[in-house]
């Protein structure tokens, strides 16, 4: 996600993706309406499937950017964009804490490894942790679905 909210392809090359994770990675000394008004500028974009990492927050390396995670869940239920529960045990984000206004506002979330290695994918059973804590319920998580399920979903965008 650039600076202004603008994913860094093209919606004539995003429009050839099954499906489009976006994550800021670089700007992150912002204000709480900046971050919040630069994720949902994101999420607005018609091609985005989920958002990654929605804090950027590394456990006891560097605190999350200042989001209105109130906002970003809202307006990721209003736009059909799934947050992503970041199974990296140095990030675990989103939070536990959100799975109850997840649930409220029938958010989608995708448990996902964010591995960087073989052995990272079993980074996966973190996320399932946290999610069971923050009661994320299985029919509001992606990788619960059967593969038609995720395809239909995927193709909302």
């Amino acid at each position: 996600i650039l600076s202004d909210g603008r994913l860094d392809y093209e919606e004539d090359v995003l429009k050839l993706f099954d499906l489009v994770i976006a994550s800021i990675h670089s700007r992150l000394n912002m204000s709480q309406s900046e971050a919040t008004d630069r994720i949902i500028k994101a999420m607005e974009n018609p091609f985005l499937t989920i958002l990654g990492h929605p804090t950027g927050r590394l456990l006891l390396a560097r605190e999350g950017y200042p989001v209105d995670m109130k906002a970003v869940i809202e307006a990721a239920a209003t736009l059909n964009v799934a947050l992503e529960l970041n199974s990296n045990p140095h990030r675990l984000d989103m939070d536990w804490h959100w799975g109850r206004l997840a649930e409220k506002h029938q958010l989608i979330t995708s448990i996902n490894p964010d591995a960087h290695s073989i052995d990272g994918i079993e980074d996966f059973r973190y996320g399932v942790g946290i999610a069971r804590k923050g009661w994320f319920t299985a029919d509001r998580v992606l990788n619960t679905r059967s593969c038609d399920a995720v395809t239909s979903f995927f193709k909302l965008k």
